[in-house]
């Protein structure tokens, strides 16, 4: 007999934001815009711009910092009690403490500027807990269960350098630990633990599930497209998050797809999202399931798109604005609308 299926619900707040560039302050509350007081059950956090989008850090080498920042606040915010921001503004008693830094202490801020590689592996979610496939969970005793880290390839390349990492090295990661405020440090303590983040260039991704479904995510895999210069460089482009809560699996998408206004622009966009659906490609895993974990974005149970999409109205902000106001929804819709 075929096994019997037992339906959950579960509430997912997915919130996107395009920061154009600006560094988050310090005192920033994220409450209203994560819906804390609803406590969803999963929480996907999509940013665009979160560092400007110049030749440096296109072409030579992205800041991680806004991205530590970003992940930084957004833990405050899930994980209660919150930290008091205004305790690690920059003070006599502080120096460099906080994103403005005295003048004097410049010098000192080198050993303060928070690391998003050790953030994330403080805040991610017990790597004995995620588990490379879940699709016989209810069935599987739980010692044969296998145990993973995340599988985006990146990840696993900074693994494999770990161990052969000099002594000095760690030292390095100790005075790059970010002194700012964070959530409890153990795993156990979080309402809330991250499952996936990532950045390309400005578009930065992360997924936070409550700490109670942790041992329910299998099948989790990371991939990133760039749509950007040439058609290829990170400046524009998506990243994917896949994984899966019991047997259901989800593909978050964050993308900033091309921009422009004129008349035949929206092209651009939808040669975008064509190149993602088309280039996309998680790596294989499970091979011996029935129905095997999806390996394009198409071919999940539930696609959740989000980001600056750049879509608009071909029309002037004065018609727009005339329109609006004579509720002329028809004329907006045609004007907007996107043919595929």
């Amino acid at each position: 007999m075929a096994p019997a299926t037992e339906i959950k619900e579960f509430r997912i707040c997915v919130a996107t934001w395009n920061v154009g560039g600006k560094t988050p302050d310090p005192g920033l509350n994220l409450e209203d815009f994560l819906q804390v007081e609803d406590s969803a059950d999963i929480y996907v956090c999509g940013f665009q711009e979160i560092v400007p989008l110049n030749a440096g850090n296109v072409l030579v080498i992205e800041d991680n910092e806004p991205a530590a920042r970003w992940l930084a606040l957004i833990s405050q915010t899930l994980n209660k009690p919150l930290h008091d921001f205004t305790n690690y503004s920059s003070d006599s008693s502080h120096g460099s403490r906080g994103l403005n830094c005295n003048k004097d202490s410049k010098s000192h801020n080198f050993f303060h500027k928070p690391s998003l590689k050790v953030l994330s592996k403080n805040y991610r979610a017990d790597s004995s807990l995620l588990k490379m496939c879940n699709c016989h969970e209810e069935f599987q005793p739980r010692e044969r269960q296998r145990t993973r880290k995340l599988s985006d390839p990146i990840d696993k390349l900074e693994s494999a350098k770990e161990l052969h990492r000099r002594p000095e090295s760690w030292a390095e990661d100790m005075l790059h630990m970010p002194d700012m405020p964070t959530s409890p440090s153990s795993p156990t303590n979080r309402n809330y633990n991250l499952i996936a983040s990532k950045q390309m260039v400005g578009i930065f991704l992360s997924v936070w599930v409550r700490k109670e479904l942790v041992p329910h995510i299998g099948h989790l895999r990371v991939d990133s497209v760039g749509r950007g210069i040439m058609g290829r460089l990170g400046n524009k482009g998506c990243i994917s998050i896949s994984m899966s809560l019991h047997q259901t699996s989800f593909c978050f998408v964050c993308s900033h797809l091309a921009s422009g206004e004129k008349e035949g622009d929206e092209l651009k966009r939808n040669a975008d999202v064509a190149e993602i659906l088309k280039s996309t490609q998680f790596p294989k895993i499970c091979k011996h399931r029935p129905r095997r974990a999806p390996e394009r974005i198409v071919d999940h149970d539930r696609i959740i798109w989000l980001g600056d999409l750049n879509y608009r109205v071909a029309l002037s902000y004065e018609e727009t604005k005339v329109l609006l106001e004579d509720n002329d929804w028809d004329t907006l819709l045609e004007k907007g609308s996107v043919e595929y």
